[in-house]
């Protein structure tokens, strides 16, 4: 068919998703910095609560259970537990408003 109404992957298939199987070394590199700018500002708060001499109970758990970047494992870092793919990971670009969430625990074993 031919005009307007020509078939194309849009118009047959609903939505187009663009989102490539992996992610770009571009990508994994701001997905560092994130999280090693997230690691920055727990130290941060830290040092100044001791500088005051206080401490907060949540300050205290995130820095038992939440590993820093330097101790995570690519597996870690570049993908998160997802219940409904085959493997239980999904590529973390995949997951909606991924650059805002610092998903750093998944369940053991996966």
């Amino acid at each position: 068919m031919f005009g307007p109404f020509k078939p194309s992957n849009v118009l047959l298939g609903g939505l187009l998703w663009k989102i490539p199987w992996r992610m770009s070394p571009n990508q994994k590199y701001r997905q560092r910095r994130r999280l090693k700018a997230v690691d920055q500002v727990i130290a941060t708060v830290d040092e100044g609560l001791k500088s005051k001499g206080m401490t907060s109970k949540l300050l205290d758990r995130l820095k038992a259970e939440v590993p820093l970047e330097s101790e995570m494992l690519p597996r870690d870092k570049y993908t998160t537990f997802s219940r409904q793919e085959k493997g239980y990971r999904i590529g973390l670009h995949r997951v909606q408003k991924w650059t805002r969430k610092t998903i750093r625990v998944n369940p053991k074993g996966f």
